[in-house]
């Protein structure tokens, strides 16, 4: 089974980008499941019906997110519909709306879908995404698994390589999202789980992790508070993977980074 799985989608010129660039890349690679994280879909800035409506007709199978995903009203209303598949990390409190993981019949195949939120480096005080990924897999633990993808959101590098150690070999892959700056070093680790620290993003190259520039710099330069942008024109850069997974042990035989450029 083949999983693309797109980094973090930023605002007009990330959906422009991945409406224009995912019919090819079915075609090419024949994906039974396309997955991105959309908490940055509507300029940067959570997700709208419309944004998320526009990325989906475009292909996208299935959606995760992170901390940025309540920044929209909408995003209650668009988790509790029928139509979209939209997680929200698992690791929030009890009683907080939407679902962190979701099971996925393809054919035959049984695909589970998780999504958990760091600590390290946030304001906020989740539950731990260690224990939660724990208590996830033993509720399906008498249940036949052919896959398992894990989006951790999450700010320290050190707290993602850690998930992917504490879960080799009991989930297929372990994809780090957040930081919108893909990482060299997607692998499968020895008991078979594919791991990446960061995906990257779908989102303007010449800026500052999808941010128009000079806000940013005039943010560093002079520690003020300044209103960030999202660039709606130039090159867009397209980070993903690409995993094959085996079905009949749900590990990872393959990960593969697609790094593109598309003009918008």
């Amino acid at each position: 089974m083949t999983i693309l799985f797109f980094g973090d989608i930023i605002g007009w010129i990330g959906r422009q980008a991945i409406t224009k660039v995912l019919p090819e890349l079915k075609k090419k690679y024949e994906p039974d499941l396309v997955i991105a994280n959309a908490e940055n879909l509507a300029h940067g800035i959570g997700i709208t019906e419309k944004t998320i409506q526009e990325v989906a007709l475009a292909g996208v199978d299935v959606f995760t997110s992170g901390n940025h995903i309540w920044d929209k009203s909408e995003a209650e209303q668009i988790m509790q519909g029928k139509k979209i598949i939209l997680l929200r990390p698992a690791n929030y409190p009890p009683g907080v709306a939407g679902m962190g993981h979701k099971l996925l019949e393809i054919g035959t195949k049984k695909i589970l879908i998780i999504n958990l939120l760091g600590r390290v480096f946030f304001k906020e005080d989740f539950d731990c995404p260690f224990r939660k990924i724990d208590e996830i897999l033993k509720e399906y633990k008498n249940t036949k698994l052919n896959g398992v993808i894990v989006d951790f959101h999450a700010e320290a590098t050190s707290e993602k390589n850690a998930l992917g150690w504490h879960t080799d070999g009991r989930v297929s892959a372990i994809l780090g999202t957040h930081t919108h700056v893909p990482t060299a070093d997607a692998k499968i680790l020895p008991q078979g789980t594919a791991y990446i620290t960061d995906v990257g993003m779908v989102g303007a190259k010449d800026s500052v992790i999808g941010n128009t520039k000079e806000p940013v710099l005039k943010r560093f330069l002079y520690q003020l508070p300044v209103a960030l942008d999202i660039p709606e024109e130039g090159l867009c850069q397209v980070n993903a993977v690409l995993i094959d997974i085996d079905t009949k042990t749900g590990l990872a035989k393959k990960i593969e980074r697609l790094d593109l450029e598309v003009k918008i």
